[in-house]
């Protein structure tokens, strides 16, 4: 036999036995945050048309894309990112709804990337899409709902960094950037280079203030007085009213975030930039100890429904499962996978009373898992069952009682 057949390829494995059912538990629970702000599921193809995610979208770059062919020679891909998925399904079928639409999700994403990180390739997420609702109280429930999410899969030590990305946009028109420089100084500041942002604006002509601004912008991280302090600052910078109402609608989304009792868990981060170049607005990522990458990304994208024909302000987030998984697996916040499971141990000689107690209980709507062993000699013992396997209970009909 072929032994090789029997592994993965590089940057995809097998989920099994507790690590998918604790996985399963953790859907479960963030799914009840989304329904709970009265979300509704929905569904999109694994793979979708290449001009879904094109670079006319500003999604995953085109060589990190699965890309393959249909029979009628249609360039197909493996979905990378699941929004502008669900922006092309809203357009053909809520268009012509005037009311905000709140969507959720759960599926895989397909990125081919360099495997150097050891970054799987194949990665599951759930996110939630609010469509039709351009306000900053839309803003605030959003980034609510991922807060909600964290606190559900069991985190108690997070943090939700804020930004938004018309700051840098409105900040480098006022200083009259020409467009090169713009994008040398967004990789520089996405780097958080503050002396490299410094060494760009000393060779070319820009407002003194506006310099002074966008040299701190790397470093522009921390809480309310971030919006207070930026504000003054900007205040000298003339034609520098859009950015001053950017930061207005970041310090209106930080007073709503208290209300619901979260802001405690956002900081603000003026100088966080997105690989997706579809967003318009407010961006957030959601950290935690020990993972070096984000396990909640989201923002607004008000205009990404048009390239599919529905002009309508939007704003989402997506959880990263697996990076979440492996968040509370190092925080020592793992569900055990039979917890609330009662094994039901019965003997070959007598399976049809073990049969009737485990369906007994499982109709009482208790877990029950039945297991026939061929003599007491293969009993393993109530430390083994409750300690090392983790179920609640163990049941072994024909003795009268329940070891817990």
């Amino acid at each position: 036999m072929n032994r090789k057949i029997q592994h993965t390829p590089e940057g995809v494995r097998d989920i099994l036995d507790g690590e998918c059912q604790r996985k399963m538990a953790l859907e479960q629970r963030i799914h009840e945050v989304f329904a709970s702000f009265g979300c509704r599921d929905i569904e999109t193809p694994s793979f979708e048309f290449f001009d879904v995610f094109g670079s006319r979208i500003g999604t995953t770059p085109s060589n990190e894309l699965y890309k393959f062919f249909d029979r009628d020679g249609n360039t197909l891909v493996l979905r990378p990112d699941f929004t502008p998925s669900i922006a092309r399904a809203a357009s053909r079928y809520y268009s012509e709804s005037s009311d905000p639409i709140r969507l959720c999700y759960r599926g895989n994403t397909f990125i081919n990337h360099s495997n150097y990180r050891g970054r799987l390739k194949e990665n599951t997420q759930m996110g939630v899409e609010l469509i039709g609702d351009g306000s900053p109280e839309a803003d605030a429930e959003v980034v609510a709902m991922a807060i909600r999410s964290l606190q559900a899969a069991g985190l108690k030590d997070f943090q939700i960094s804020l930004g938004n990305v018309n700051f840098f946009r409105t900040l480098t028109m006022s200083a009259g950037l020409d467009e090169t420089t713009c994008a040398e100084l967004l990789e520089l500041i996405r780097n958080k280079n503050s002396f490299g942002v410094w060494q760009l604006l000393s060779k070319v002509e820009v407002d003194p203030d506006a310099a002074a601004v966008l040299e701190k912008l790397p470093m522009l991280t921390g809480g309310r007085e971030i919006l207070e302090n930026t504000a003054q600052m900007i205040s000298r910078i003339p034609g520098s009213e859009k950015t001053r109402q950017v930061l207005e609608r970041l310090s209106r989304v930080m007073d709503l975030l208290g209300v619901y009792g979260a802001h405690q868990y956002v900081s603000i981060d003026l100088g966080m930039t997105s690989q997706f170049m579809y967003y318009t607005g407010i961006i957030f990522r959601g950290y935690t100890y020990g993972t070096g990458e984000a396990i909640i990304k989201g923002g607004r994208y008000d205009g990404l429904l048009e390239q599919f024909g529905m002009c309508s302000p939007s704003v989402g987030f997506v959880a990263e499962i697996s990076r979440l998984m492996n968040a509370l697996s190092r925080g020592g916040i793992c569900d055990d996978a039979r917890r609330g499971t009662y094994l039901v141990l019965g003997l070959a000689g007598d399976a049809e009373r073990a049969v009737k107690t485990a369906d007994s209980l499982r109709r009482e709507g208790k877990s029950a898992e039945l297991r026939i062993i061929e003599s007491r000699s293969d009993d393993k013992g109530d430390d083994y069952y409750l300690s090392e396997c983790g179920y609640c209970g163990v049941i072994r009909p024909g003795d009268g009682e329940v070891c817990s």
